[in-house]
């Protein structure tokens, strides 16, 4: 039996008739109880989509689907369907993306590394193959990888010798190797804590039972001190991050809820936020994605303020002599700022997730609508897979997607103008919000570099989301900072294809030259830094 359930399309006019037909079986009673059920039943289905929830999202949440996905939405693609994703669907033969099989050895770059000779032979010897030639050492090594198990926090236990005078009683006590330094918790310890609770969301309270079970102790309590202790050095890179993430050609910003036990108090939030207390009640994470060039950068920040006044602050480190950046974000409004000036682009992803919604109540005019913007991005991937300029891809979208947006635009007025869709429906309150906001949706088609969608900035946010999920929240304020921060570096540093717990490690250990030149330790130049340092 198919777990998947079978879509019928039902006509209210149908209903009604088969009620008139049903009225000669049933007496009064009955037959008004079968009208009000049917009756019922209809404006469920009208208040399901007003509130922006179709029965196929319904249906999902119930049933674990998880994908917006053409083919998902549709799985059964036209032979002409030209989509992306429609090929994929129609070809079964197609060999699996690479990156699914066993790792090579190169990408372990954590392993240690230890040099195994030869047990009976050095370079310069005779062959025992042949008796005749002689054997050369490769300039490749043959590898072999084996995994070990051990704790997230390693530790090592120091016994030291210690001597005493049995005439005076002076102990003497052997020093600790100089290597190992006299603090308790190294720079690792700090960046593993930091990896585990904000770059994968793991609470401190589960580290911990976690470190009980394989005997080396971590209290939460010292978790959180040995993080926060990090936090205060690394100060300097957070301020640094957003004066460089304010030069930004293009700004995403986006945010979503989070709960910060102590602003739970009035009297707290009120001494936190004294010109927003009275104006709203809730706290959210904010993220702002800069993009210069290749350089991207993620900023978080927590508190009662929203994604646009976010984005105020940071953009008030913006040189003066630059352009108005371009803003890419949802449409609410909460995402923007009137102290700001930007060009503003709207998600088109936002806007075709309202015809996902609604798909299986209008599949013919949904599927229009999906397949129009799969062409979009279609070409939107053309572009970016030839590495074509952001004026070159102007161009490109002006002459192979200009036309398509200009048809699918004339498609939705004439829906509207000759009232081919109740304007109140799913469809309808999908089609006027891309007609509301046309201008900012198309902006792609009219300035260098605009995206299409804000994908970046929601895939940002995940960071913050999984923080919630697993951990809940944050008990005060301050560990909202320290979360920020990190989540900052962190994300920061997967954008710029950079190891996060690597460059948290080398910051903590410079962190004197740090203070006094953070602008030489960015993710994208640290590296260089550490060469300049380092003795020939």
């Amino acid at each position: 039996m198919s777990r998947t359930p079978e879509w019928v399309r039902l006509d209210l006019e149908e209903l009604d008739q088969v009620l008139e037909r049903a009225k000669p079986a049933l007496d009064d009673a009955d037959h008004e109880k079968l009208r009000l059920t049917v009756a019922g039943f209809a404006e469920l289905l009208r208040l399901l989509e007003n509130q922006r929830l179709s029965l196929a999202r319904l249906r999902k949440m119930l049933f674990g689907a998880t994908t917006e996905k053409t083919k998902g939405v549709r799985p059964d693609p036209p032979d002409n369907d030209d989509t992306p994703g429609a090929e994929d669907a129609r070809d079964k033969d197609k060999p699996p993306r690479k990156g699914h099989g066993r790792r090579g050895a190169e990408q372990y770059t954590g392993a240690e590394r230890r040099r195994c000779a030869h047990p009976s032979l050095e370079p310069g010897q005779s062959c025992p193959h042949c008796d005749a030639g002689k054997v050369y050492a490769q300039s490749e090594p043959g590898v072999f990888i084996r995994i070990v198990g051990q704790a997230p926090l390693g530790a090592t236990r120091f016994e030291l010798e210690k001597l005493r005078c049995n005439l005076c009683g002076e102990m003497f006590t052997a020093p600790t190797p100089e290597e190992v330094g006299g603090e308790k918790y190294d720079e690792r310890a700090a960046s593993t804590i930091a990896m585990f609770k904000y770059g994968s969301g793991f609470p401190f309270n589960r580290l911990e039972g976690i470190q009980d079970h394989f005997g080396i102790p971590m209290s939460a309590s010292t978790q959180w001190d040995v993080v926060n202790a990090a936090a205060k050095k690394l100060v300097p890179v957070q301020s640094e991050l957003i004066r460089h993430g304010a030069q930004g050609k293009l700004l995403h910003n986006d945010d979503t809820t989070a709960r910060v036990l102590e602003l739970m108090d009035p009297d707290t939030r009120r001494r936190a936020f004294d010109d927003l207390c009275e104006q709203r009640s809730g706290v959210f994470t904010s993220v702002i994605v800069s993009i210069r060039e290749q350089r991207k950068i993620a900023l978080f920040f927590t508190g009662a303020k929203h994604a646009g006044e976010n984005l105020e602050h940071v953009l008030s480190q913006r040189a003066s002599e630059l352009e108005p950046p371009i803003q890419m974000c949802d449409a609410l409004s909460r995402n923007l700022s009137p102290e700001v000036e930007t060009l503003l682009a709207n998600c088109n992803a936002h806007a075709r997730r309202k015809y996902v919604e609604v798909f299986n109540s209008f599949p013919d005019e949904c599927d229009y609508v999906l397949r129009t913007l799969g062409k979009i991005y279609k070409n939107d991937a053309v572009a970016k897979n030839d590495a074509l300029s952001p004026e070159q891809r102007l161009s490109f979208h002006q002459q192979h997607s200009a036309s398509l947006m200009n048809e699918l635009h004339q498609w939705m007025t004439q829906q509207l103008e000759d009232k081919l869709v109740e304007p109140n429906s799913g469809l309808g309150q999908a089609i006027t919000y891309m007609m509301n906001h046309w201008q900012k949706l198309t902006l792609f088609l009219h300035v260098p570099g605009a995206p299409l969608d804000n994908n970046i900035a929601e895939r940002a946010l995940k960071k913050a989301i999984l923080h919630r999920k697993s951990s809940m929240f944050y008990k005060t304020l301050n560990g909202a900072r320290v979360g920020d921060l990190f989540m900052s570096i962190i994300y920061t540093c997967h954008l710029s294809k950079i190891n996060p717990f690597d460059y948290l490690t080398e910051l903590l250990k410079h962190a004197d030259d740090l203070l006094l030149n953070p602008e030489q330790w960015m993710p994208w130049n640290y590296a260089d830094t550490l060469a300049r340092a380092s003795p020939p």
